[in-house]
């Protein structure tokens, strides 16, 4: 699971409710209309704006900034290294039922074992990595959509909401839920498009450009196995993709 994303999401919420109860009771912030409007009519205008399979695309690639974090390029550049190793010793037959946890470096081994030509590779996970960019820039923009459209919904909340006050100015009992509505529609709009969809939205783009310079990596990798590459160059050849901090410790390992 990652930290930093539940640690951030429950922490902007967080302090929004602490400031809303200090100055205050809970149930003054909560208006089922307001809710109804910019929850429910945003997801309806995003749906609007997409296809059913984006928009339930965007919600299976939405995991991704909640799941485990991605793997460190050192950790990958050390799998790696071992299994150049094991194939310039062994064989690529020797690389057949490895632990692999990375679903790219597992297909990319696999065909790697199979004896798949070098440019069938080469095709094959070039093909993956733009797919996954694809998927991954489809989830990312729902996001974005849905953080666009909330504070317009909130601003027609508003304007519902006015418009009811001020066409009941004559019963002052009905002033305070209308502007109840007008103000809270304003407020739930801000929240759902600042505080979670507009975040998501750009850590998803953050761990898309992560993912393909992994897969990027491990390709590469795959591609200097299946030459036959002496195993104590491919660190020194993949290590761009580590951060310098840690370009030290990984040459020394």
């Amino acid at each position: 699971m990652d930290i930093a994303t539940i640690l951030g999401l429950l922490g902007a919420f967080g302090l929004i409710v602490w400031s809303m109860l200090s100055g205050g009771s809970a149930d003054a912030y909560i208006n089922a209309p307001s809710i109804a409007i910019v929850l429910g009519g945003s997801i309806m205008v995003v749906l609007l704006r997409s296809s059913l399979d984006e928009f339930l695309n965007a919600i299976k690639v939405a995991s991704k900034a909640f799941g485990k974090p991605l793997e460190k390029p050192d950790q990958l550049i050390s799998q790696l290294v071992e299994f150049a190793s094991i194939a310039r010793k062994d064989g690529m037959i020797a690389l057949e039922g490895q632990q692999i946890d990375n679903k790219f470096m597992e297909k990319g081994i696999g065909m790697l074992v199979d004896g798949t030509e070098e440019e069938l590779i080469i095709k094959g996970l070039n093909r993956d990595i733009e797919i996954m960019k694809l998927r991954h820039k489809q989830g990312a923009a729902i996001f974005s959509s849905w953080g666009e459209v909330a504070p317009a919904m909130g601003m027609i909340g508003t304007l519902v909401g006015l418009v009811q006050m001020l066409g009941n100015m004559s019963d002052p009992k009905s002033i305070g839920p209308a502007m109840a509505v007008a103000l809270l529609t304003t407020l739930y709009g801000a929240m759902i498009a600042n505080c979670f969809c507009n975040p998501i939205a750009d850590k998803l783009k953050n761990q898309s450009e992560s993912e393909s310079a992994n897969c990027e990596l491990i390709l590469e990798a795959v591609l200097f196995i299946q030459r036959g590459g002496n195993p104590r160059i491919l660190t020194d050849l993949l290590i761009a993709f580590v951060a310098p901090k840690k370009r030290a410790q990984l040459v020394n390992a």
